[in-house]
């Protein structure tokens, strides 16, 4: 489980071609690795994946053709957000993520709002109904508040302080980022299903 407040932008140094996916080198830059052992999990651009290979400044990761099939930016060398799994005990800045993506969204509009950033996305249809004004939702990983939602179609306000220390300040019109919709809205609708 993780909050969507990313750690450090960390970089994919390499994506190895493998018979059941990806083996993914990762440069975690300044995350601290010393609380990181195999088998744990990490959130690398909203995608939870496990820790199969440890480094002084370096993580290895195993990505499933499947992974790759329902995600963005995991099959090639990029920049991505990085967050290590939360204790128990640690502080939920964001909202629950799970690392566990809904689907690809695509920038309809990235646009100057003042020192902010106006970000509206395209998500798929199957999950746009999951997604409501003043709830939660992760992009690249990243944990947002929805301004608006209609249709299709949603729109987060991006603060100077979030374009600084992630992925999303590099987005532009066209660009594919991993959606994860409020766990909270997917339990709901399943529990009111039934009745």
């Amino acid at each position: 489980m993780f909050s969507g407040i990313i750690a450090v932008v960390g970089r994919i140094a390499k994506a190895e071609k493998r018979k059941g996916g990806y083996r993914l080198a990762i440069d975690t830059r300044a995350l601290g690795l010393h609380d990181v052992a195999l088998g744990d999990s990490i959130a690398v651009n909203g995608v939870c994946l496990t820790v199969v290979k440890r480094g002084k400044r370096s993580l290895g990761v195993d990505v499933s053709r499947e992974t790759v099939r329902c995600t963005t930016g995991l099959n090639r060398p990029a920049e991505v957000n990085l967050e290590k799994a939360l204790h128990l005990s640690d502080r939920l800045g964001g909202h629950l993520v799970a690392g566990h993506i809904d689907g690809v969204g695509k920038v309809v509009r990235f646009d100057p709002a003042g020192e902010s950033r106006l970000l509206r996305v395209r998500a798929p249809a199957g999950i746009a109904r999951y997604i409501a004004r003043k709830g939660s939702i992760a992009v690249d990983g990243v944990s947002l508040t929805v301004n608006a939602a209609k249709g299709t179609e949603f729109e987060v306000n991006l603060i100077p302080h979030t374009l600084a220390v992630t992925t999303l300040g590099h987005l532009r019109s066209g660009d594919r980022v991993n959606l994860e919709v409020d766990l909270i809205a997917r339990y709901a609708e399943r529990l009111l299903r039934r009745k």
